[in-house]
């Protein structure tokens, strides 16, 4: 389950930092005349990107409710009880513990460096080996880093990959989570290769059910919760805040057990725009147990009928508050999100994160439409959400709410943005905020989505016969990345073309579940495959291949012209989006 960590691997991590839009003037693409369905979604003999295909998921269904029990467990099991643990076992012994556990697993380790080949990296395990077993009292202590000997971590699975068996079956195993036929034999090899298994001061009892394990194998699964205690808050976070969650970690760990060298040279220019862009996966929550003081409550939304869900950190007295809106399709959970709530609410001010306009959970149970992005609809649909929030506060804690503020970031920059234009002919029961705070906002969302889609189409720069191999590579790069220590100085290993290709990946990925969403509550056909919750990966497949301006012209316009307004009117759409 440690494999969860990976998350979206940075594919999509926290990139919904920034929409990469700025005001330039530019005009953006038209839009049809007349609504359109199931139109041919890119000109005959066009070049178009083809992400690399995940590992095949054939049993896509089992998966899932394998993966709904590892959530379930997670959440249910493992994070409250780890609360407790972690206050009993301190930081220093629970990392001690999971050192010990890894040393354990040397002789796995040895023997498949040496089946690969590794002649140095066998000798480097075992000088781990012997200075942790030691100097490091039974590797407790990790004293081999301090010295800076290298790891090389080596697994069956890998030593399989590497004499050429690639995965065609994606496993999601119980409790250990993300795997494949491969890997799940080498994962059984790699517990047999231990002596230590074999090992046990007792008999085995037909008639005693603890004797028919090893002490090893008890002492696998404590060393694996403790090492879970510490990293569990951030998997439920991650359940929680995306739409699909298993889609992602399924699609990453292709590229996480990916057997094939990752070259890490700079082919080409870099982009220092895009670049810094990537470097906002590093704005994040600085406290692990920050997000956990947080409470979560739900309102009633008039005009649906559903209960939307927000969370707040309030300061222990009357202080003001700060309400914040997230980019594009980011949820209240996501780490900028959450790290904008720490910052404002170290600086002495109450906290409340609602999910974007564009994210699943808002539109479900707050969105008046079907589709989002017409913006008057949508500012308005958030601004009574944010009226239904401060109304429920104000009731649980009068006395503890001082002056407003909106805060937004990105697309939800934009949105505060409109609220404050709009807010001398807004209706006196909606909220009104005494100031407003927009970080890097757009200011023309088409030319803005526009950009997004330029982004995605940035591969098609490289010749035809290397691009499938550039774009492997590029998330070959990330995978490797998300495995290693990253800073805010740390150099990014991407080209211009990959940095673009990358943040226009992460937002492809965000229209994917909007449209998956919209579809899924209220099928107009415009999809081919069958919208399924069990069984996603054809239907995901297709939706990803339209770009935000598909979006536009195949859902947006055809939709609010079945109810008599015309948004493919010149400049209709463009002035409702234009600051």
């Amino acid at each position: 389950m440690n494999h969860f960590a990976l998350g979206r691997i940075a594919l999509i991590a926290a990139l919904g930092w920034s929409l990469v839009a700025s005001s330039l003037a530019q005009t953006p693409p038209s839009v049809p005349t007349e609504p359109t369905r199931k139109a041919t979604l890119h000109t005959d003999g066009a070049e178009i990107v083809v992400p690399p295909k995940s590992v095949p998921d054939p049993i896509e269904p089992v998966n899932r409710v394998m993966w709904a029990f590892n959530q379930g467990l997670m959440t249910g099991v493992i994070k409250p009880t780890s609360k407790v643990y972690r206050f009993v076992v301190v930081k220093p012994i629970r990392t001690g513990i999971g050192n010990f556990g890894k040393n354990l697993t040397y002789p796995g380790r040895l023997i498949n460096n040496l089946l690969q080949g590794k002649w140095n990296g066998a000798r480097d395990e075992s000088y781990r080996f012997v200075c942790n077993t030691t100097v490091g009292v039974a590797g407790f202590f990790d004293v081999a880093s301090k010295w800076k000997i290298p790891k090389s971590d080596a697994d069956f699975g890998q030593t399989f990959g590497q004499w050429g068996w690639k995965p065609g079956c994606f496993i999601m195993l119980p409790i250990f989570g993300p795997s494949n036929e491969r890997d799940t034999l080498g994962l059984a090899a790699d517990t047999a290769a231990n002596p230590l298994l074999y090992v046990a001061p007792y008999r085995f009892d037909a008639n005693n059910p603890l004797t028919y394990l090893g002490p090893y194998t008890y002492l696998t699964y404590a060393v694996m919760y403790n090492n879970l205690a510490d990293s569990v808050g951030e998997y439920v976070r991650f359940s929680q805040a995306e739409m699909d969650p298993y889609s992602e970690v399924q699609y990453a760990w292709t590229f996480a057990r990916e057997n094939r060298v990752t070259d890490f040279q700079v082919k080409g220019e870099q982009d220092k725009a895009s670049l810094e862009t990537l470097q906002s996966v590093f704005f994040t929550f600085k406290d692990p147990e920050f997000q956990g003081r947080g409470k979560t409550r739900s309102v009633l939304i008039p005009a649906t009928g559903r209960k939307l869900k927000f969370t707040f950190w309030l300061q222990p007295g009357k202080a003001p508050v700060v309400y914040i809106v997230p980019g594009l399709g980011s949820h209240r959970l996501a780490q900028s999100s959450l790290a904008l709530a720490e910052l404002v609410y170290q600086q002495g001010f109450s906290a409340v994160c609602v999910s974007s306009t564009f994210n699943f959970e808002f539109m479900e149970n707050a969105s008046t439409a079907e589709v989002p992005a017409y913006m008057p609809v949508d500012i308005h649909d958030l601004h009574v959400a944010l009226t239904e929030i401060n109304h429920r506060l104000e009731k649980l804690y009068p006395e503890r709410l001082g002056s407003k503020a909106l805060m937004g970031y990105s697309m939800g920059a934009f949105e505060s943005l409109f609220v404050a234009a709009t807010e001398s002919t807004n209706e006196a029961p909606l909220i009104k905020f005494d100031r407003y705070v927009a970080i890097n906002s757009p200011v023309r969302l088409l030319y803005g989505i526009s950009k997004l889609d330029e982004y995605f189409q940035a591969p098609l720069a490289w010749p035809a016969g290397e691009r499938a191999d550039n774009i492997e590579n590029t998330f070959l790069k990330v995978a490797a990345l998300s495995k290693s220590s990253l800073t805010p100085q740390t150099s990014l290993p991407f080209s211009g073309i990959e940095s673009k290709f990358l943040i226009g990946m992460t937002f492809r990925f965000i229209l994917r579940d909007a449209i998956f969403s919209s579809q899924q509550r209220n099928n107009r056909e415009l999809l081919e495959h069958p919208i399924r919750k069990s069984r996603r990966a054809a239907v995901y497949r297709e939706i990803l291949q339209y770009s935000y301006q598909d979006y536009l012209q195949k859902f947006l316009i055809p939709y609010y012209w079945c109810r008599g307004l015309e948004l493919s009117a010149p400049d209709t759409l463009e002035q409702a989006g234009d600051l």
